[in-house]
């Protein structure tokens, strides 16, 4: 085989041992469950290192979300080591074991599988490939039990299978970790932290490109693109998270390969846009997919209408609730895509009803019918799950609601279960002069006051609309002072 030319991330023959004296990385800022793996997979008599995203956080000082494991130890070996494991996966075998809430993955070395530029298939992964939406930043893998041989080998003969366009069926190849490196994506999630010695084995120079804050492919780009389009996505992601630049020579076939994220399952797609929306980084996300020009490939109506009205004050809208989101989140808030899909898709929603006669636009079956058209169209290329686009479709309703509240239905309104995402919605239209603001704040008032007081706004705001049904709601009148006597006479 031709060699690599020099200019790429190629793995050396040899890691660079990094020992604990010259790195960073501390036991203390490790998951203590993590530890427990780790250490019993080295009493077994195996090899154990934490690998991947998590190794790159500790560098850079970042607190990791979950800690990965890699192993010469098989997967039916590392069963037998914790009666808290199970086997998951179809195409790639992994252990998860569990402590409570937090899951540690264990992956056993497997061998190359990134040939030589030109020489390997194109696999697209599938559902199977990628975990319950959860923000990790590990490969891809499969929540599901497994269904092939207990020892980790397929139902057949053969190790390796493809189907008919090449994509990866089955990998359970296990090799070394000098061929392990290869199953990487990026330099900075590449290294590998050995229990035994607290060191850092580092094939890709990934530790000078952490501290460079470089993002650079492992391998040929255009090869390793085509293998897994996701890593377009992957790559954006790290970018807005972590601040990195791209490598040039990573970012240049991104362009002409953007198309084939539609070739991806929808489903995995769905899970790749709740870790760049709902991560804590969701606004530079956004920035970093439109300057990709990769938004147009998940959501290409939502790009089409951005690149319509530029600057326009759904925009605008759309990165201030995505920095709202992104608030909540470093706040330990809860999040949720039914909001986060209301932002994505009200330009494209406004854009079909302002496409039906102006008479209509306020009526519920048009801003209905609008919801689930949005909702359909973006579905061409990710799925959003039900429990979530009827979100939508309950929020954009509950809109004419908020805008005329009527007397004591208004308090009914208080009681719907999308009122809050509705009522947050509605003060984001607010302060671009999408919705009344004097509306916005007589709904916070509603919130805060006891239950006499919202009666009483509740009465005023029905004497105020007999009168005249187009009028806002009565603002808050202060309380009057008694004057002393003094002041009467003055």
């Amino acid at each position: 085989m031709n060699s690599p030319p020099a200019s790429l991330a190629t793995p050396s023959a040899d890691p660079r041992i990094i020992a604990r004296s010259e790195h960073n990385v501390s036991r203390a800022h490790i998951s203590p469950n993590a530890l427990r793996v780790l250490y019993r997979l080295r009493d077994g008599g195996f090899q154990a290192f934490l690998v991947g995203g998590c190794v790159r956080d500790l560098l850079l000082g970042i607190e990791p979300k979950d800690f990965d494991v890699a192993t010469d130890a098989l997967p039916e070996q590392v069963k037998r080591l914790f009666r808290n494991c199970r086997l998951v996966g179809r195409r790639f075998r992994l252990a998860h074991v569990f402590f409570g809430r937090e899951i540690i993955e264990v992956a056993t070395f497997r061998a190359a599988t990134a040939p030589e530029p030109g020489e390997e298939p194109i696999p697209v992964a599938d559902l199977d490939d990628e975990r319950v939406p959860g923000l990790e930043e590990s490969e891809p893998v499969a929540e599901e039990a497994a269904t092939a041989d207990p020892r980790g080998l397929p139902d057949d003969d053969s190790e390796r299978a493809f189907d008919a366009s090449g994509r990866i069926l089955r990998d359970n190849i296990y090799g070394t970790i000098d061929a392990d490196v290869w199953r990487r994506d990026f330099t900075c999630n590449s290294l590998y932290y050995n229990i035994a010695d607290f060191s850092i084995w580092d094939y890709v120079n990934g530790v000078a490109d952490v501290s460079a804050r470089t993002l650079r492919l492992i391998g040929d780009p255009e090869t390793r693109f085509r293998e897994d389009p996701v890593r377009m996505l992957r790559a954006a992601r790290f970018e807005a998270k972590l601040g990195f630049s791209i490598d040039p020579a990573t970012a240049a076939p991104i362009g002409k390969l953007r198309e084939l994220l539609a070739g991806v399952p929808q489903a995995r797609l769905f899970d790749e846009t709740l870790k760049l929306f709902l991560g804590g980084y969701g606004a530079a996300s956004f920035r970093v997919l439109r300057a990709r020009g990769l938004l147009g490939s998940i959501l290409p109506t939502v790009d089409a209408y951005l690149s319509a009205h530029p600057g326009s004050l759904v925009e605008k809208l759309l990165v201030r609730g995505l920095e709202n989101t992104d608030g909540r989140v470093q706040a330990d808030k809860p999040v949720t895509p039914t909001f986060l899909f209301a932002l994505l898709l009200y330009g494209p929603i406004a854009a079909i009803i302002e496409a039906t006669p102006p008479e209509r636009w306020h009526e519920l079956a048009t801003i209905l019918d609008a919801c689930d058209q949005a909702v359909r169209e973006a579905q061409a290329r990710i799925s959003i799950p039900k429990r979530f686009s009827l979100g939508v479709r309950e929020m954009f309703a509950l809109q004419p609601r908020l805008e005329h509240p009527r007397g004591r239905r208004a308090l009914r309104s208080l009681e719907h279960p999308r009122f809050r995402a509705a009522y947050d919605l509605l003060l984001l239209r607010s302060e671009f002069g999408m919705a009344s603001k004097a509306t916005a704040d007589w709904w916070t008032r509603l919130q805060e006051v006891s239950a006499e007081e919202r009666n009483t706004m509740a009465e005023a705001l029905a004497s105020a609309t007999a009168r005249d049904p187009e009028a806002p709601p009565p603002a808050r009148r202060g309380r009057r002072r008694r004057r002393s006597g003094s002041a009467r006479r003055g």
